[in-house]
């Protein structure tokens, strides 16, 4: 989760009211903020990914003075035409094919709020351009290039000074020698050719999504600034472009637009055009529980920073601005009556109901395994359900499987679900693999398998897995707490063969099976296993569908 380190002084003056860092620790978490740690002078504040409009002591400052009543409704930016054109040559259609851009005249800049703007592009980054891969943000020192620009694309050779900086590189040396290169030249590996930013002199001023120029460099002298912003996805352009527009304007700059032109278009950016939409009053009081007329979700709507008005009975009009990307269905809207009308202000009440809760049959069986485990040596290790296809089937000796693929994966390290517990176990041992043996972990969490029910294509089931880690790890070692296991959960019978499976050293491999269903598979990691996890120590495991044990386990 994103942290903005926000100081009270320089809060204040965006807020205008005079509020204690104790006071601002108060007010933020209404707006849906966790707070990190209160200092003398300020406060950290964790906020949602999809409030990134939070990035910035500017926008946090707008959104609270809506709560607090300073100012509500929709703020109202301003953006005038800068005379100032970028050319979008037709080269960079098959590399990165977006581009806008912006100007910020009058800035008063500081070292602190330098920061707070490098800060608040990192965060961007993060967030709507996906780690550079759907967009790439650069803020440049206005008065030292001179207009029209060009986004183009240049050879491998092309040079130019990069940030931090003193000699010029060519393409090729800033992506295997700058820092920002090795970081992202995987962003760039489908081309021969590097797109560029040049002004009317030919200068590159940047080079996205690696790095700018140090041409370009803001400091605290800086007072006008060029925004570019570019990448494969224009909603993502568009949308990192607001968010920023936004903020500057909030800090005291003064927008203007930069005319885009494309080989079949142009474009006039930012554009903050505020999205309309409608809410239903009876579907905000059927989802909150309060009794609110029309009026009162305007008002709440308001103080949520939007503007709002009674279109037909029952009806509201709401007008959305620019820098609230989060905000894609009526029940967003709902949330932000709540946010206005107060959380602190909404009294919790018991559902009416003749029934009482109980823990579920599985969470309980699930729980007494983790006891089971921890009595026999065992400790516990919570991994993430998403994996990637080269932990959990090469590394492993597996064929290539058919796991739920992410669709807009934000890292490659989390690309899919996992459909077994004890890659991710291998992956703890050899992170601990320094640490003292013998090492004995497990898991017992969810997995996510497909089905070949058509209407159902993929389950969640829960597995149980171990791995014991040291000299004399063996397969009768693993058997014996894989049979201590199945008895303490209360089985009475099953049955062992000599098995075969890729993970597992040939001739030292069993599955268990309950009623002629196969339930598990125990026995010693194969070597190679272990070799791709740089584990030089035998280790020995067991994996077990839970869900499948439990239907033989005794309901007392």
């Amino acid at each position: 989760m994103p942290v903005i380190t926000l100081y009270r002084d320089r809060f204040n003056q965006y807020l205008g009211k005079e509020l204690t860092t104790e006071e601002i620790a108060k007010w933020l978490p209404w707006l849906g903020t966790d707070i990190e740690d209160v200092g003398p002078d300020y406060v950290k504040v964790e906020y949602n990914p999809n409030r990134l409009d939070f990035s910035s002591h500017a926008g946090l400052a707008r959104a609270l003075k809506g709560l607090l009543g300073i100012e509500v409704g929709m703020p109202k930016y301003e953006a005038r035409p800068s005379g100032i054109v970028l050319n979008i040559d037709p080269s960079v259609e098959k590399v990165r094919p977006y581009a806008l851009a912006g100007v910020v005249r009058g800035l008063k800049l500081d070292d602190e709020l330098v920061r707070e703007l490098m800060d608040m592009q990192e965060d961007l980054h993060w967030g709507v351009c996906r780690d550079r891969r759907k967009a790439a943000i650069g803020l440049h020192n206005l008065d030292v290039l001179e207009p029209p620009f060009t986004y183009t694309t240049v050879g491998p050779e092309t040079r130019f000074v990069p940030l931090d900086e003193t000699r010029e590189m060519s393409m090729v040396e800033i992506l295997q020698e700058h820092k920002k290169g090795r970081a992202y030249a995987h962003l760039l590996s489908h081309t021969d050719r590097y797109p560029v930013m040049v002004d009317a002199k030919g200068r590159i001023f940047t080079f996205p999504p690696i790095i700018n120029s140090e041409l370009t460099r803001v400091t605290a002298e800086t007072r006008n600034l060029f925004i570019d912003i570019t990448g494969p996805s224009m909603d993502a352009v568009r949308n990192g472009l607001n968010i920023l527009a936004s903020a500057l304007a909030d800090m005291g700059g003064k927008l203007e637009t930069v005319e885009v032109r494309y080989p079949d278009k142009t474009l006039i950016s930012p554009d903050l055009t505020p999205q309309e939409m409608t809410l239903r009053t009876e579907y905000a009081r059927e989802l909150l529980g309060l009794e609110l007329t029309d009026e009162d979700v305007v008002e709440c709507l308001r103080k949520s920073r939007l503007d709002a008005w009674v279109k037909s009975e029952g009806v509201i009009g709401v007008r959305i601005p620019a820098y609230r990307i989060d905000i894609l269905h009526e029940v967003d809207l709902v949330e932000e009556v709540a946010l206005g009308y107060g959380f602190y202000r909404i009294t919790p009440t018991r559902p009416v109901s003749t029934t009482s809760g109980r823990q579920h049959p599985t969470i309980k069986t699930m729980n007494c395994v983790r006891i089971i485990m921890v009595g026999l040596g065992f400790t516990e290790a919570v991994n993430f359900i998403l994996t990637n296809e080269d932990v959990h089937y090469r590394m492993m000796r597996l064929p290539a499987g058919d796991a739920i693929r992410l669709a807009n994966p934000a890292s490659a390290l989390y690309s899919i679900t996992r459909t077994l517990l004890l890659p991710g176990l291998m992956q703890n041992l050899a992170v601990n693999r320094h640490e003292s043996y013998p090492q004995r972990l497990f898991e017992v969490s969810d997995v996510v398998v497909r089905r070949d029910d058509a209407e159902t294509r993929t389950e969640r089931r829960v597995h149980v897995a171990a791995v014991s880690a040291h000299a004399r790890a063996n397969y009768t070692e693993i058997r014996s707490y894989l049979d201590a296991l199945l008895r303490s959960l209360g089985l009475a019978e099953w049955s062992v063969s000599e098995a075969t499976h890729p993970s597992f050293l040939e001739g030292r491999t069993a599955k268990i099976r309950i009623n002629g269903e196969e339930v598990a598979v125990v026995g010693e990691i194969h070597p190679e296993v272990s070799n791709n996890f740089g584990l030089e120590t035998p280790v020995a495991a067991f994996e077990l569908d839970l869900e499948a044990v439990m239907k033989y386990i005794s309901k007392d």
